[in-house]
């Protein structure tokens, strides 16, 4: 997980309370295991497997479950703090979902398996300009686009 969150708009600490407020009004306890999955989550800039977040974790020394972390992300995307990304290669990811609607989308490399965040406001425009047309509120959306990133293009002579 890379750290910064340069692909959205939000500062980190503004989403980590809209997190913290969204499973306290839930009735969600609070606890280390909470508190640690938030923070890590604010650090990145971009989705993160259970298993990633677990392993942030432990590398800085504190003591959470796998377990933990998978019930704690559950409740985050319950309560709309967080984004279920699916890629599908059956390995849910997870990233903060700012309460301003801000997000971005992903570039997938199907060869070495890089993920890249990408916004596009046309994009954006496009979809709900469907939506317009078909009568259908768009809600949510995710865009995930599969190819070959630069280092697994061919290379041209």
């Amino acid at each position: 997980m890379s750290s910064g969150r340069g692909h959205h708009h939000e500062p980190a600490g503004a989403w980590t309370g809209h997190a913290e407020s969204a499973l306290r009004a839930a009735g969600h306890r609070s606890g280390g295991a909470r508190s640690s999955v938030i923070a890590q989550l604010a650090a990145s800039d971009c989705c993160a497997t259970a298993q990633e977040v677990h392993d942030a974790i432990r590398a800085s020394g504190q003591r959470v479950g796998l377990a933990s972390v998978y019930r704690v992300l559950d409740q985050l995307v319950a309560v709309g703090a967080v984004t279920r990304v699916e890629f599908g290669d059956g390995v849910s990811r997870f990233e903060p979902a700012p309460p301003d609607g801000s997000h971005h989308h992903h570039l997938v490399c199907e060869r070495c398996g890089v993920v890249r965040p990408f916004e596009s406001p046309e994009l954006e425009r496009a979809i709900h300009g469907v939506g317009d047309r078909e009568r259908f509120r768009v809600e949510t959306h995710e865009v995930v686009l599969h190819g070959r990133c630069p280092d697994c293009l061919p290379k041209r002579a």
